[in-house]
């Protein structure tokens, strides 16, 4: 299918250059002019849409060219947005930043495959005639950049005037705006990214004085025009989905300590045919009655490791249901969960469901970090032995039974290890999967509905 699609990415020279308050400034603004908006996060991070979705009401999506291959790409951004709305990329990581000192998932890459325009955002605190030359440096580094505007961060009103001219006699861009220095509209980290926005204070407050701001100080028409400047995008469609019998049902863990999903792997299971029915690890003593599967995700279970602890009736129905076969994906998160023990962000020790072996600890630093690719060493629930699958890491726990299912191996890095379980009903490691993936999702609702057959 080709279609129109609005759109434009914000990226940035570095991390900390504000990317991620600008594109909430951008995406609040627009939203309040009742536009249709939707927003989409260049690579695996989890935290950023779902703080788009909750704090803002914007669907918010993924897009990384690492765990996703280009059909999927545009379909997922096809899907997604509108052709009288607009989709707002957000960047990651600096704009030419990839793997491994390349471009290669990078924001960069990531425009060019989906011919989306850039605008750069600059932070300005403490420059002023060097920021034409960083901008410089970035649009002539790569001949099809497509860098097509400039917003400034950090800049004082009084200023922005002389700096649009300075930038646009020197340079063949438009700017587009300048928000100022606003100390109380930011965002607390912690250990794996932004706190999610239940958990953040005064949050609408924050939003919506950037989102006014926003509207006074970007020229929102010249970045929808760059967004409508944007080619027709061609894009693959998806199989019908299944017609008639009765859904496979899989319990989805969502809740405080699992909040980490890709939102369209979720509604790529529904539309393959799967009822997906939340319950909460920390606050449910059962999981739902008659399910399938399981999806365990990832999130802070180190958090909340003596509530999930003190959930004894569930943590004993997980051990038993996934040692006797019900098809189960348990991520990061969800596979600490069900090893037989977590150390707690409070230094103790907490009984876990025991369904796996092994003690998941706190480490000095990020473990096994990044993108890297499994091979299968024996068939089992998601692949065939052989086959590969990309994967993305992030956690500071580790685990004394990490698992040997696949070998993985950094992309353009020496040197392989072995981690992660797979059997014919169970996948569980610290590697994040996508299941827009090749044909990831459809295999586990096969397994799913294989085992609602045994059920019934």
């Amino acid at each position: 299918m080709k279609v129109n699609r609005p759109r434009l990415m914000l990226a940035a020279p570095r991390s900390g250059s504000g990317k991620t308050t600008i594109t909430c400034a951008l995406l609040g603004a627009l939203h309040m002019r009742g536009g249709r908006v939707a927003s989409f996060k260049c690579g695996p991070d989890y935290i950023d849409p779902m703080f788009h979705r909750s704090a803002l009401g914007v669907p918010s999506f993924n897009l990384d060219p690492f765990l996703l291959e280009p059909p999927e790409l545009r379909r997922t951004l096809a899907s997604h947005g509108e052709e009288d709305g607009v989709s707002v990329l957000e960047g990651a990581m600096g704009y030419y930043d990839g793997i491994a000192m390349t471009t290669e998932a990078s924001g960069y890459e990531l425009a060019g495959r989906l011919g989306v325009p850039v605008v750069l955002v600059i932070d300005c605190k403490g420059a002023a005639a060097s920021v034409p030359a960083q901008i410089r440096g970035f649009l002539c580094h790569r001949a099809d950049s497509n860098i097509r505007g400039v917003l400034l961060n950090r800049l004082p009103e009084r200023l922005y005037p002389g700096m649009k001219a300075l930038i646009e006699r020197e340079l063949p861009l438009r700017v587009c705006g300048y928000l100022p220095e606003l100390p109380e509209c930011s965002f607390e980290s912690r250990h794996l990214g932004l706190i999610p926005a239940q958990e953040l204070h005064d949050l609408g407050a924050r939003l919506e004085r950037l989102a006014q701001q926003a509207a006074r100080s970007f020229e929102l028409e010249a970045l929808l025009a760059l967004a409508k400047g944007a080619p027709a995008l061609e894009a693959p469609a998806l199989a019908a989905a299944p017609s008639g019998g009765v859904p496979v049902q899989i319990a989805l863990a969502r809740d405080e300590a699992f909040c980490f999903y890709y939102e369209e792997a979720l509604q790529r299971l529904q539309g393959l045919g799967a009822r997906l029915v939340p319950f909460s690890p920390l606050h449910d003593e059962r999981l739902p009655d008659h399910i399938d599967g399981l999806l365990l995700g990832g999130g802070y279970p180190e958090l909340y490791a003596h509530e999930l602890s003190e959930n004894r009736p569930l943590l004993g129905q997980l051990r038993a249901l996934v040692r006797g076969g019900l098809p189960t994906i348990a991520e990061c998160g969800g596979f600490m969960l069900l090893q037989e023990s977590l150390e707690g962000t409070d230094g103790n020790r907490y009984p876990m469901a025991g369904a796996l072996p092994g003690e998941c600890r706190r480490q000095q630093r990020l473990c096994r970090f990044g993108y890297a690719r499994y091979t299968a060493l024996s068939d089992g629930l998601l692949c065939g032995r052989g086959e590969s699958l990309p994967i993305h890491s992030f956690h500071y726990w580790d685990s004394t039974a990490p698992g040997d299912g696949f070998l993985a191996q950094k992309p353009g890095r020496d040197g392989s290890w072995r981690e992660g379980v797979m059997t014919g009903s169970l996948y569980a490691g610290f590697g994040h999967l996508h299941l827009c993936h090749g044909e990831l999702a459809k295999r586990f609702v096969a397994r799913c509905r294989g085992a609602q057959k045994e059920r019934r």
